[in-house]
Formats: structure tokens, sequence, C-alpha cells
């Protein structure tokens, strides 16, 4: 993706996010200088990989599939381990119109899925193989607002505003918009978008960056660049 591509989506996303009621926080908006001159008290942020992701997923057309991301908070691998301290994280998605985000599972995490705002969400579904695997032909069990549900091999749920899914490790899963963008909020147990994606296909999960211009804002797959290869 274009690094000019990349901060005309930033903007277009922070206007959605602020037309359905939410504002993100501070350190979203700051220019990649200021971020490196607040690099010590952000430590914590850079970390946790808190921030901006636009990803193409490696395919080169992001409007056919695509995902804007904004990861507000993310705790601590460590103590989910111990079962203690920053369990959880959140999110704020934008899935635009009929853009796919891949059929993907997930390892350890669990994630409620919300609609936010705006037009429906799909979310197909598939069940997973004795190893975790992806299975066509398995359906699962997930829950809906807190209702349980089962479901069949390739159900598509559409999710209205306010209505939301929970996933588990094993949930087979890909969405996209339908009739229009989708703002989406996301609640799970810590996140490590390093590790613990699993997709069915190949898959790129950050983009290629062409730096056909200065970034506006960093995403988190700049944090490495800007701040060393432990960020």
């Amino acid at each position: 993706m274009k690094r000019s591509r990349v901060n005309a989506i930033m903007a277009e996303a922070d206007d959605m996010i602020r037309r359905h009621g939410f504002a993100l926080p501070p350190f979203a908006y700051w220019t990649p200088e200021a971020f490196v001159a607040r690099r010590e008290e952000a430590r914590r942020i850079i970390a946790a990989r808190c921030g901006w992701d636009i990803t193409d997923y490696g395919a080169g057309d992001f409007d056919r599939t695509g995902l804007v991301l904004f990861t507000l908070r993310n705790g601590r691998l460590a103590d989910l381990r111990r079962g203690g301290g920053m369990c959880y994280a959140e999110k704020l998605l934008i899935s635009r119109q009929d853009q796919l985000s891949p059929m993907h599972a997930h390892v350890v995490k669990v994630e409620d899925i919300i609609n936010r705002g705006g037009a429906s969400l799909v979310v197909e579904l598939f069940g997973c193989d004795d190893q975790g695997g992806f299975a066509h032909d398995r359906g699962g069990r997930v829950f809906c607002d807190g209702l349980a549900r089962n479901y069949a091999p390739g159900e598509k749920l559409r999710l209205r505003p306010g209505e939301s899914v929970t996933l588990t490790p094993g949930d087979w899963h890909a969405f996209w918009g339908e009739g229009g963008d989708v703002l989406i909020g996301e609640v799970s147990t810590v996140n490590d978008d390093l590790t613990d994606n699993i997709f069915r296909d190949p898959v790129g999960r950050f983009a290629d960056i062409d730096e056909d211009a200065a970034p506006a804002h960093l995403l988190v797959s700049d944090y490495p660049a800007w701040f060393g290869r432990g960020a």
C-alpha cells in the first residue's frame, strides 16, 4: 500500500469513528516525531502495539481485502498466562462494504465482535478439526449477545448495530460489511497479532508500505523501524 493512501484511510477512519460518537486517545494523533520524542513515557503503548493498524493482508487491493484497526488498550501475555493482571484488550475496527477480512482463527484469544454502528456486519463461521485446524464440514457454538447459538459450517451471522458474537479458539471466521461500512468494537483477552492469527489461506497480516509520502501517524507495524527490533 502507498503511504499516501494509508494517510488518507486514517483520516477517513477518524471521521467515521467521530460520526458514531467515539473518540480516539490523544496518541492516535501524534506525529512520528512527537511519538519519538515521547517514546520513554509511551513504552507501554509501543510494547503493547497499541495504535493504528491498516492492512490489505498482502493482497494489494485494500478495497476488496482489508481492514482498519486501532488498538486502544492491550494487556500482557505474561499476565494472561499467570491468570492475573491486565488480561484484556480492546480495539475499534472498520470493515467497509464488501471488504473481506479473510478466514482465520485464534489459538489463544477469545473475542467479542460488536457492531458499534453503520451497516450490517456479516460473520461467516466454520468449526475446527481435532487439532484446531479449519474444517469445512464442521460447525460449532458461539454466543450472540450472551445467548448460545449453534452454527452450521459456512453459516453467516448478520449482526446489526448493537449486536455481538463471542468467538473462542476453534471458531474460524471471516467478516465484511453488508450494505455499507461498519464500525466494529472488539473486546478480547490479550491480543497478539504477531503469532495468534492463523489464516486458512496464505496471507500477510500486515501491509507492505510504499513510502511515497511521509507518515501522518505511525502504524503498529512501523514501531520496529522507529523504536528498535524489540518494539
